[in-house]
């Protein structure tokens, strides 16, 4: 797209440049915006409000379905452009994981350093810790 500060480049330079007529130019500047146009950003600003209700995590597939269900008539591509266009893409919801059950009757080991953690000479208090790894997680392909 040609746009210019005519005391820094001027148009006929730059229509050459990008090998397009200088009348084709300015008509491409005067033209009105198309119909269609228009009604892409009116349905960009419901495709936001949706992905903005639903904070961000449908993509073309449910914001479609949700302005259909709503009675507008509209594709899931135009959907799914508008969004690219704007960068609009959907995320994730993160799964939440329950890493500690505290409700159980096992035994608990006892607390025997009682929060003392100064030693006098090296190895003489040892403590550890587990952290959960989901099984499946590392698998070799070979």
């Amino acid at each position: 797209m040609i746009k210019t500060n005519e005391s820094q480049h001027p148009v006929g330079m730059m229509c050459r440049l990008m090998a397009v007529s200088r009348s084709g130019y300015y008509d491409w500047r005067h033209r009105p915006i198309s119909g269609r146009s228009q009604a892409d950003q009116g349905l960009a600003l419901e495709v936001k409000r949706v992905f903005d209700d639903e904070k961000g995590r449908p993509g073309s597939p449910r914001i479609t379905k949700r302005l259909q269900e709503e009675g507008r008539l509209v594709g899931r591509h135009r959907v799914a452009r508008i969004m690219r266009v704007n960068g609009w893409r959907a995320k994730a919801a993160k799964k939440y994981k329950a890493t500690t059950n505290s409700n159980h009757s096992l035994p608990v080991a006892p607390n025997l350093l009682e929060q003392n953690f100064t030693a006098d000479a090296p190895d003489q208090k040892w403590v550890s810790d587990i952290t959960y790894s989901a099984p499946n997680l590392w698998r070799c392909y070979g």
